[in-house]
């Protein structure tokens, strides 16, 4: 494994929180939008729409919400139109930090994301920087008080995943890009519940920081989350074992 499990289970966590259920929503509804709108809503043949559904499901959200957010972008509902953006940049301590946004105002997220960077000391990175330290890749996280790891890996292996990981109560399993469809297809035909369920940003070298470097990274990666225009924040931190958030 990568070390990228850890960086997993932190995302779980904060996902999961009831708190922030309802802008976790919020971000899957504009990317399923967004997906309607380019490929159409046919989600059999749009594989992002289809990709968009399978997380939105992963994080259970109703199907009314998806069908909603569907009608939305193929213009049968009123919707909002976003473009899309990457920045690229580096949090204090030389953290990577990959970061997708959909906006309506990309004026206002361009100047949101420079003054979160510049107040947490990050800084944005030239293009290809960033992207280059990270690959695509399938992630799919379950219960690992629920189910066993054993009994994830042979589903999970019946579907092409690439590994099968248990940490901190999270069982994590992983697969090429290409793989993600047929492995959640396979593990929820064994009926398994799963968590969370994306194509990820995954870093092929991990960054160490000491207990307070590691605060303060997860800090600014927590406030661009929590900023309404970004969808995605990847970053390539190693969280040292033991350490707690605030």
């Amino acid at each position: 494994m990568s070390g990228h499990s850890k960086w997993a289970t932190i995302k779980h966590a904060k996902g999961a929180a009831d708190a922030k259920r309802g802008q976790v929503f919020t971000k899957l509804i504009k990317e399923i939008s967004i997906a309607a709108r380019m490929g159409g809503g046919n989600a059999d043949g749009n594989p992002r729409l289809r990709t968009a559904i399978l997380k939105a499901r992963g994080a259970n959200m109703p199907r009314d919400n998806i069908e909603r957010a569907i009608k939305k972008g193929t213009g049968e509902l009123e919707g909002v139109n976003y473009e899309e953006l990457v920045y690229e940049a580096y949090a204090p301590g030389g953290v990577a930090i990959f970061i997708e946004v959909l906006t309506d105002n990309k004026n206002r997220a361009a100047a949101d994301i420079r003054n979160i960077l510049t107040r947490a000391g990050g800084q944005l990175a030239t293009s290809g920087s960033v992207s280059r330290l990270f690959k695509r890749q399938g992630v799919i996280t379950l219960d690992g008080e629920k189910y066993t790891e054993d009994a994830v890996l042979e589903a999970a292996l019946e579907g092409g995943a690439e590994d099968v990981s248990l940490s901190e109560g999270i069982i994590e399993v992983t697969s090429a890009p290409e793989d993600f469809e047929a492995v959640i297809n396979a593990l929820n035909a064994k009926n398994f519940e799963t968590t969370s369920a994306e194509i990820s940003m995954v870093a092929d070298v991990e960054v160490s920081l000491d207990n307070d470097g590691t605060a303060k990274a997860l800090r600014l990666i927590d406030k661009l989350e929590e900023n309404d225009d970004v969808q995605n924040v990847y970053s390539n931190i190693n969280i040292p074992e033991g350490f707690e958030t605030e």
